[in-house]
């Protein structure tokens, strides 16, 4: 009898999540349920699965409104239904196109409301009464047409809290007070679950509208193959072309990467393409290999990496650059039978191309059969706090401080209810996006499962995540970009531009274990290379003196929260650098993880010790696969593998104190580490950017600045570049272009660095230099750039006019004097037709550090000289970064400059790492525990004043402070006369602060794997 329910998935609007509405209905006995949330399909399959646990018949359908207008109600006879709905309602929200008012749908049946009928009605057309309605049939015009009436009892709410919960919902779909939402917003009080026999006694005088809506009933059937795969099947036409293609291209890439007599990677190529044949995934394969000849002809680089990066084949049709041989890299963690989702192939590109990616997959596989994966987007308790008080008219401070501490316990009614129903909405869905990186390509039209979406992005999505898309039969193509591509690409083309030399960077062998790059990553010199340039990376180099692509390619997964997380990158630490002083404490882990010292590094390790160990099955060992690549989400399937784990453990005569403390490592690596082909794609990427560094430091530091850096701020890498051997200097309007740029030495900042200079401004300087000659005076670049006078101040401040020879005090007369109230779209009218007046500008001088304070105010940092030469103090510490090796458990004082400083949850409290330079420009990393931190915090950035012991942990020293204050800067000559602002531009420097929120990482006394072999067999 309910042919129009809703749950959260309308968005801002319903109350139930799936599990709910149906767990109430099979409460209440229902047979039949219908599900036509508002404009989307995105829980339906959700839905037909829950119906069917409970014993209940499910039925799809989707209410569609204009705006808050609701037009009519669709319930889908079979599931083509659903796919015609779907159509008009992405022309809807992709193209403009109006709904229509009353559609041609043949396989649904269509419920108008009372407020909205039409004035014929079709067959499968018709009108549903709401019980309050009911009275409204007495009148004659309605009579005649109560053989086409329905039952109308929409379901959006159970509980009066529930109602109040719709409420507040519309009210911040609104964006209005509680108190001002006009009923015409929210739902019937009376749109609540109730008892089918209730119903049918409200109906009871009309049996013509029982047996119509019991008819719609027993006519709709919703049928959904699950185990279907729905990707675009083939790429030939069929699955005997599509083996012969792949077949082709991996014996070609297997010569060209092999030569012709390799037998074990000829052996490997026909397993895989075995399996891949039995499998079908022949498709999937040069699907991805037709992706990336397309980003080939277009000179783009690209990484693939994920799962797929195990495959033999992949690493012959070039869509990665790992051999799996070389790394003996797992191939069932790549395939195998029990898999039924193809690999990953996550694929990077530079962020400055992967559109060009996208729009070529949209154009060759039809923009009816791609589309973006969704994510729901979901109210989070923080968040949400903020848009309630809103609603409920909260004044500013109150806000204020109930966002601050959330949980904090408020006498106010109005607070409590705010807290009270914050807490009701977390978890809810509360709008649809886009996923970062997942596209489908499928064989049938995406309209026949899913309305499309078009998001501000401008490519469509579809309506719902990627674990539905995979319970559905879809697996994603995940399209990445990244800034580390960007700076190797743009590397290399500045080479070639700037001084003709050409580095053929896709080369691998070029960079890859490479001598002098070897001999740096193992001092951690590697600030500006993808993914190896973090405090913490830096450091795992240095302690595990890593001079070799296979310590990185581990060192890259033990940085994960996985391994740490489990308490075993320390000791992993300790094994590689005393290789003798350790015992593998059963021998399947000596066995099976030999090259990791006996612990578990990578993805494929735990599935290994899983089996190995565990004896778990290979169906147990896939759930574990999807759980550590975050794909899994059933707690059950999960709690199963870990009581089979336990029971084979105990059937073998597994100690039981070890086989608990290696299911505590398996957890810990859930969602949380790379498998081995993922970590050598990085490493790989990260020799190539460390190869640029090295040989051409000053290039690839721009091309690190161009793109907009990565674990640091700007102000870093200018720093770097400096320590390199460049001239930094401010932008100048001859010499500079909207992003940095280098002549021999001189790297010359752009003026994208220049926050109130607009992009577009900061393009048009340099092209109007190209087209008419350099820019003689400031005069002459008035007359020919629009400029307000706002922007050209900034520009003078920070130095863009000094060719001229004119002080800065001058040319900010002039251009008052000259611009005045100047309107830059009144330039014909201006005085620049007549000759330029000459004025004699009074005399004035200014302190040498006047520039530099300058400079902190617009880029919030000086270039013209360090922060060093503005402190008040001539100090510099007794010792130096470089020293520090030397000092092991001395204590020492330190003046530094901070970089940045990690926050780090402990048992004890919040610590934080931080990262320095001294006056040299080395850069050396500090430990502040807690109760150091309660008497001596961070104060922003800047220099201070730092006294603590050395710690040299493998090769690697740390100081932990005891003491630290930050130290002043000169007052600002600027504003000599003015105490207030003579120390304000010392806040404007900045540090970089990462957080952490995570568990604190086990401490050695709490893992209970013994280094020396204690637990016998």
């Amino acid at each position: 009898m309910f042919l129009n329910c809703h749950s959260f998935h309308s968005l801002r609007y319903g109350t139930l999540s799936i599990e709910e509405l149906v767990e109430q209905a099979a409460v209440l006995g229902l047979k039949e349920l219908v599900l036509t949330d508002i404009n989307t399909i995105s829980g339906i399959y959700e839905f037909k699965k829950k119906c069917e646990e409970k014993n209940i018949k499910p039925i799809a359908g989707i209410e569609v409104r204009r705006g808050n207008e609701l037009l009519y109600i669709t319930i889908a006879k079979e599931f083509q239904g659903i796919g015609e709905v779907n159509r008009v309602l992405t022309s809807y929200n992709c193209d403009g196109i109006d709904l229509p008012a009353q559609p041609d749908f043949p396989n649904c049946f269509v419920i108008y409301p009372l407020s909205n009928i039409p004035a014929q009605l079709h067959e499968n057309e018709y009108i549903g009464i709401r019980e309050e309605e009911l009275n409204s049939l007495f009148r004659k015009e309605y009579q005649a047409l109560i053989a086409k009436m329905v039952i109308l009892q929409p379901v959006t709410f159970t509980t009066k809290k529930e109602f109040n919960l719709h409420r507040i919902l519309r009210a911040i779909d609104n964006n209005m007070l509680l108190s001002k939402l006009p009923k015409s917003e929210i739902c019937s009080k009376s749109e609540y679950l109730r008892s089918e026999q209730s119903l049918l006694e409200a109906y009871q005088h009309y049996p013509q509208i029982i047996a119509n809506t019991k008819n719609i009933l027993s006519v709709c059937q919703f049928e959904f193959a699950f185990t279907t795969r729905r990707n675009k099947r083939h790429y030939k036409g069929s699955k005997e072309h599509d083996i012969n293609k792949l077949t082709a291209l991996a014996y070609a890439g297997l010569e060209r990467r092999y030569g012709k007599d390799h037998a074990i990677a000829k052996q490997r190529v026909e397993k895989e393409l075995q399996v891949i044949d039995e499998l079908n995934f022949s498709g999937y394969f040069l699907i991805t290999w037709d992706i990336i000849r397309y980003s080939n002809s277009m000179g783009f680089m690209h990484v693939g990496r994920g799962s797929g990066a195990n495959s033999i084949v992949a690493y012959c049709l070039g869509i990665t650059d790992i051999c799996p041989l070389e790394l003996d890299l797992y191939f069932e963690r790549f395939l195998n039978l029990n898999r039924k989702s193809p690999p990953d192939f996550d694929i990077d590109w530079s962020w400055q191309e992967r559109d060009m990616i996208l729009k070529y997959i949209f154009d060759r596989y039809g923009k009816n059969h791609v589309a973006f994966c969704g994510t729901n987007v979901e109210f989070k308790y923080r968040s949400i706090i903020r848009e309630m008080g809103k609603v409920f008219g909260l004044p500013k401070e109150e806000l204020d401080e109930l966002t601050k501490n959330p949980e904090k316990v408020f006498k106010d009614q109005v607070v409590q209810k705010v807290q009270e129903y914050g807490k009701l909405l977390e978890k809810f869905p509360n709008q649809r996006s886009m996923h970062a990186c997942g596209i489908i390509i499928s064989e049938e039209p995406l309209t026949n499962f899913t309305v499309l979406e078009m998001p501000p992005k401008g490519f469509p999505i579809v309506q719902w995540d990627m674990h539905v898309a995979e319970d559905i039969g879809f697996d994603k193509f995940d399209i990445l970009s990244q800034r580390g591509l960007g700076t190797i690409n743009d590397t290399v083309k500045l080479l070639e531009e700037k001084r003709g030399i050409k580095v053929n960077i896709r080369d691998t062998t070029l960079s890859k274990d490479e001598a002098l790059c070897n001999e740096f990553l193992s001092r951690g010199k590697t600030i500006g290379c993808f993914y190896i340039e973090s405090p913490a990376m830096r450091g795992l180099l240095r302690r595990l003196k890593c001079d070799n692509y296979k310590v990185l390619v581990a060192a890259s997964s033990i940085i994960r929260p996985g391994v740490a997380q489990s308490g075993m990158m320390r000791e992993y630490i300790f094994r590689h650098n005393n290789p003798d002083q350790f015992e593998y404490f059963h021998p399947i882990f000596e066995e099976q993880l030999g090259d990791t010292y006996g612990i578990m590094v990578y993805q494929e390790d735990v599935i290994k010790i899983a089996l190995h160990y565990g004896g778990v099955s290979a169906a147990d060992g896939d759930i574990l696969r999807r759980a550590m690549s975050g794909k899994g989400r059933s707690r059950k399937a999960l709690q199963k593998v870990k009581d089979d784990f336990f029971e084979s453990c105990r059937q073998q005569g597994h100690p039981e104190e070890l086989s608990t403390e290696i299911y505590r490592q398996i957890e810990s690596f859930a969602g949380y580490s790379f498998c081995k082909a993922h970590s050598a794609s990085y490493a790989v990427e990260s020799y190539q950017s460390l190869y640029l560094k090295l040989y051409y430091p000053l290039e690839f530091m721009v091309s690190v600045i161009n793109n907009m850096g990565g674990f640091y701020r700007t102000e870093v890498y200018i720093h770097e570049a400096r320590m390199s051997g460049a001239k930094i200097l401010n932008p100048c309007v001859n010499r500079s272009e909207q992003q940095t740029t280098i002549y021999g030495d001189e790297v010359y900042l752009g003026f994208m660095h220049l926050e109130k200079v607009e992009a577009k401004l900061g393009r048009l300087i340099p092209e109007e230099r190209i087209r008419n000659g350099e820019y003689r005076s400031l005069e002459d670049f008035i007359k020919r750039i629009p400029i307000g006078i706002e922007t050209l101040q900034i520009l003078i401040f920070i130095g863009a006019f000094r060719f001229s020879g004119v002080p800065k005090n001058e040319l900010l007369l002039k251009s008052r004097v000259l611009l005045g109230d100047f309107k830059p779209g009144r330039r014909a009218e201006t005085l620049f037709e007549e000759p330029v007046k000459h004025f004699k500008f009074p005399e004035l001088k200014r302190n040498i550090f006047e520039d530099a304070f300058d400079e902190i105010e617009i880029l919030s940092f000086p270039v013209s000289c360090t922060p060093f030469d503005l402190l008040q103090t001539k100090y510099r510490g007794t010792v130096m970064a470089k020293d520090l090796i030397q000092h092991h458990k001395k204590e020492v004082k330190m003046l530094a400059y901070l970089i940045s400083r990690k926050h780090v949850p402990t048992k004890r409290g919040i610590m934080y790492f931080g990262t320095w330079v001294d006056n040299n420009g080395d850069y050396f990393d500090t430990a502040h525990f807690p109760d150091c931190l309660e008497r001596y915090p961070f104060q922003g950035g800047g220099c201070y004043l730092l006294l603590g012991t050395v710690e040299v942990d493998f090769h690697f020293p740390t100081i932990t402070i005891t003491k630290m204050a930050k130290m002043p800067f000169i007052p600002d000559p600027r504003y000599s006369h003015d105490e207030e602002k003579k120390y304000e531009a010392q806040e404007r420097m900045r540090e970089d602060v990462s957080m952490t929120f995570r568990a604190p990482y086990p401490q050695e006394h709490e893992i209970g794997l013994p280094r020396m072999k204690t637990l016998k067999e």
